[in-house]
This record gives structure tokens, sequence and C-alpha cells, in this order.
């Protein structure tokens, strides 16, 4: 009974430390970039946008140029914070192979 309880114990502590994890996670910001610079968008770690950035030459592109421009930052900045949270994740956990869109249940 003693083990098992230890076992409740250490499972308990494991997800109290990735509460933490977690909360830090959303305050790690990146910064994905389109166009060479002619967008850049940040994004917090949970994938909220923070900002945009639209240089005066992508201002004088097409709509549908723009567009595609944004979306790519967007995409990058994601695919960034993606391959950040993995790392931190992995310092955490010890294992260094996570995938990158693995979802906690708590």
């Amino acid at each position: 009974m003693n083990n098992f309880s230890d076992m409740l114990s250490k499972a308990k502590q494991m997800q109290e430390k990735m509460k933490e994890v977690q909360e830090s996670l959303k305050k790690i910001e990146v910064e994905g970039v389109s166009g060479g610079n002619l967008v850049r968008i940040t994004l917090s770690g949970d994938y909220q946008m923070k900002s945009v950035t639209i240089s005066e030459n992508a201002k004088k592109e097409t709509n549908e140029i723009l567009n595609d421009l944004i979306v790519a930052a967007y995409n990058d900045a994601k695919e960034k914070i993606k391959k950040k949270t993995s790392e931190e994740i992995s310092k955490f956990s010890g294992l260094p192979n996570l995938p990158l869109d693995l979802k906690f249940p708590f």
C-alpha cells in the first residue's frame, strides 16, 4: 500500500510541475517573418497573436500577395512555437523526441 501512496504522490507532483511548465510556455514569444522581413508576426506560446508589422514595401503589393505574406509569417511563427515548446517540454521530461503537437490532458 505504501508503494501505491508513493506513486500517487509522485504523479501529483508531476501534474503540478506540468502545470507550471504549461504556464511558462504561454510566456514564450516568437517572431515569424516572410518576404525577407516584409511582414513580421509575434505569437505567444499559446498561439495568441501579439503583433503584426507590415513594412511600407509590403503595403505596395496587391492584397493577394499581402495576404500570402501574412499567412506565411504566421505559419513561420507557429512552427517556431511548436519547436520551442517541444524543446521546453523535453527539458522538463528528459525525453528527447516528443511530438511537436503533444497535448496534455490537464
